[in-house]
């Protein structure tokens, strides 16, 4: 799966598990929390569907240092290549 594939799949999920984003553009530079005002619990369902989609596990301290839409795609294209 190549890094775009692998962003658009992320949007997909984000734009699904929180419908109100649905239109706003999103970008790799996108700070997840701020920017698209996504509390901790809708943070943790994009987190849960975005490693059931992608058949990953990222462990709980990595997330909580990830930021951007670009440092999750980092970190889901960093574990698929395991």
């Amino acid at each position: 799966m190549t890094r775009q594939e692998i962003l658009s799949a992320t949007k997909d999920v984000i734009y699904e598990c929180v419908p109100e984003l649905e239109g706003q553009e999103l970008s790799e530079d996108t700070v997840i929390n701020t920017d698209t005002a996504i509390d901790s619990m809708g943070f943790t369902l994009v987190i849960c569907r975005l490693e059931a989609n992608f058949n990953v596990r990222i462990p709980n301290r990595q997330w909580q240092k990830l930021s951007t839409l670009g440092d999750v795609v980092d970190a889901i294209e960093k574990r698929m290549d395991k």
